[in-house]
């Protein structure tokens, strides 16, 4: 597994889009300078360097950016048609007015018959993505592209393990367990490694110990924290972490994110005003009190803040002021309330938190102290979260679904780590554009 700019990248998928990238840049540069269309694409500026080049270059990337921004390079979505088709429609869509924008950013002058152009441009380019992805879910299904992952240690651990990548992973790993419960039969290991490289399956290219990986007479072998970091984009909570590797950012990390928060609300504040005045209004015309919903939350080291948020539930939701958690098709949820709980809209005001530093735009999600102090007893290592400021968005929301529940606190908590641990302003980057698809298709809304 390769690191990106200090994130954990599969290398299939890296090799993917690098290919992708390219061939849309030759495509796209192909079709600007084919025979007849001299002239087509005007450049304001003559002085511009690059001509055709730059542009080709810039829109192969910009169609390349909202690609993954919408999820195509996303595991699951090779093996999901229907969620393929529907990614790839909304990628065109998006893409489109995008491409339009960097031309224009960029003095190019485009026209009826230049916008034209580009959609056909589009079309080609989603087949042919289409037909890439449909072919990679097709040897999917059949075994093919399959890393096989040998996991050594005691069998009750080992079949967690191979059962979470299962779950996790799809069909773009293949489990072996190997009991080893003890060093007394460690001795048949390499011969069993050796089997596997050399026989007719497809080669081990990883390997995940429930041991400690130094005691297996082989070097390749990863602990299983390590695994689930590298892999599954996880911290393992059942291994023992020891709180110093949950590190915060240095002062140049810590100072690139709050110019990063102050800059990115400031604008999301100044484009959505209108629609918080509206949803403001609806919210009061609908039911009695107030449109914002004042609560306390945890945020950085433990700390306690005021968290905003559009009101979703009648006035008089939680009876006696005891915090329970929100569950599907909740009763106290009016209908305006489910609409922008659906649309995420309820979460707008809380850019002003994020101006006033309570919170970031990427972090942990801010829990009631009722919950962290519930929560705290039950999981290990949950504490460690506050370690840096808590988002309206996250690694563990973009990777999980809505959590009511302690097993599901758990579950976040794993990816709320892995964040706590390699937080960069690369990958706080990665989850802005994540959040885009999780609120386009609605992805773990209650």
């Amino acid at each position: 597994m390769n690191r990106l700019l200090g994130h954990h990248v599969r290398p299939e998928l890296a090799v993917l889009g690098l290919i992708e990238l390219s061939l849309s840049f030759l495509f796209i540069h192909a079709m600007l300078n084919a025979p007849g269309l001299s002239g087509l694409f005007v450049v304001a500026s003559p002085t511009m360097a690059g001509g055709y080049t730059v542009l080709a270059a810039l829109l192969a990337l910009t169609v390349a950016v909202t690609g993954a921004t919408i999820g195509l390079y996303r595991p699951s979505v090779f093996l999901d048609r229907k969620r393929l088709l529907i990614n790839a429609t909304v990628t065109g869509c998006l893409a489109f007015p995008a491409v339009l924008l960097v031309c224009n950013g960029l003095s190019f002058k485009i026209g009826a018959h230049e916008a034209a152009w580009f959609a056909k441009i589009l079309g080609v380019w989603l087949v042919g993505v289409l037909a890439i992805r449909i072919a990679i879910g097709a040897a999917l299904q059949h075994g093919g592209f399959a890393r096989r992952i040998l996991i050594v240690g005691p069998k009750d651990r080992a079949e967690v393990l191979a059962g979470l990548l299962r779950a996790r992973a799809g069909r773009w790993f293949e489990p072996v367990v190997i009991d080893h419960p003890t060093a007394a039969n460690l001795a048949s290991l390499p011969a069993i490694w050796g089997t596997l490289l050399l026989g007719t399956q497809p080669a081990v290219t990883a390997v995940a110990a429930t041991m400690r990986a130094r005691a297996f007479p082989i070097g390749k072998l990863l602990d299983e924290a390590s695994f689930h970091e590298r892999y599954l984009g996880r911290i393992d909570l059942d291994a023992p972490v020891a709180s110093r590797f949950f590190t915060p950012a240095d002062w140049s990390g810590r100072t690139a994110k709050r110019l990063l928060d102050i800059a990115v609300s400031a604008l999301l504040l100044f484009l959505t005003l209108p629609l918080m005045l509206v949803t403001a209004l609806v919210i009061r015309l609908e039911s009695p009190g107030s449109a914002l919903y004042r609560q306390q939350r945890v945020g950085l080291a433990g700390k306690t803040f005021t968290l905003l948020k559009f009101r979703s539930m009648a006035a008089d939701a939680e009876v006696g002021g005891k915090p329970c958690w929100a569950q599907k098709h909740d009763p106290r949820i009016t209908r305006v309330g489910r609409f922008i709980r659906m649309t995420r809209i309820d979460e707008l005001p809380q850019l002003l938190n994020v101006l006033r530093g309570d919170m970031s735009m990427i972090g942990p999600r801010p829990e009631r102290p009722h919950f962290v102090e519930q929560l705290a007893q039950a999981i290990p290592f949950y504490d460690e979260r506050a370690r840096v400021k808590p988002g309206i968005t996250g690694w563990a929301q973009v990777n999980y679904p809505y959590g009511a529940s302690v097993e599901d606190a758990r579950e976040k908590l794993a990816y709320d780590l892995y964040y706590v641990k390699n937080c960069s302003l690369f990958l706080d980057l990665m989850i802005l554009a994540a959040t885009v698809r999780v609120i386009l298709f609605r992805e773990g809304a209650r």
